[in-house]
């Protein structure tokens, strides 16, 4: 089929191309994968999470709010919500995905593999680090930062104004990079005084 712009492929999913659909999935299922797994601090709870989003996607396909023909940023919108109520929402829409059609199979290459896994060494790492923000602040750093959206886009996922973005991945890049030093930097014992040293020796 011949792939279109994201609104295209909307339009035509609602229409009744479900292969349109599939061809979304394709596009955007990786980037919100690792969205997921940055958010979560596990691939296995993203790859749960992203079975719920574009479930949850093809629910809301008549609400789809494209950014420069792109609906990435929805999708983020929506993977972010997803994530705040994941637990009691989980089970009950991955077996309703099951039954709508198959899982896509995902090409075992190499080179997908060993980024996987360099993801997953430096995940816990960051995780560390990002937990000590806010999460309003967390957010916006990873949709800007390691996701590449733009303040407008962010906008769109976040559900706030283009400003806000702004204030909070300046409030976020600041905070980061204080608790990364701190986490960086070693304890380094206090040198004991002289007397203290006399009372040991004697």
């Amino acid at each position: 089929m011949t792939r279109g712009d994201d609104g295209e492929l909307w339009r035509r999913a609602r229409q009744g191309e479900a292969e349109c659909f599939g061809v979304l999935f394709d596009r955007h299922g990786e980037a919100v994968r690792a969205f997921c797994a940055r958010r979560t601090g596990s691939s296995d709870a993203a790859d749960d999470v992203v079975s719920i989003v574009f479930l949850e996607a093809w629910r809301r396909r008549g609400e789809v709010e494209l950014v420069d023909g792109n609906a990435l940023p929805w999708l983020y919108g929506i993977a972010r919500r997803t994530m705040q109520h994941r637990w009691r929402t989980a089970l009950r829409h991955r077996r309703a995905l099951e039954r709508l059609t198959p899982a896509p199979a995902t090409p075992d290459h190499a080179d997908a593999v060993a980024g996987r896994l360099d993801d997953e060494r430096h995940l816990a790492q960051l995780r560390a680090a990002l937990e000590r923000l806010r999460q309003p602040d967390r957010d916006v750093l990873l949709l800007c930062v390691w996701q590449g959206l733009s303040y407008a886009e962010a906008a769109v996922a976040l559900g706030v104004p283009v400003g806000t973005v702004r204030s909070r991945l300046s409030r976020a890049r600041s905070r980061l990079g204080a608790e990364t030093e701190a986490l960086n930097t070693p304890h380094v014992a206090c040198p004991r005084t002289a007397s203290a040293q006399r009372r040991e020796m004697s």
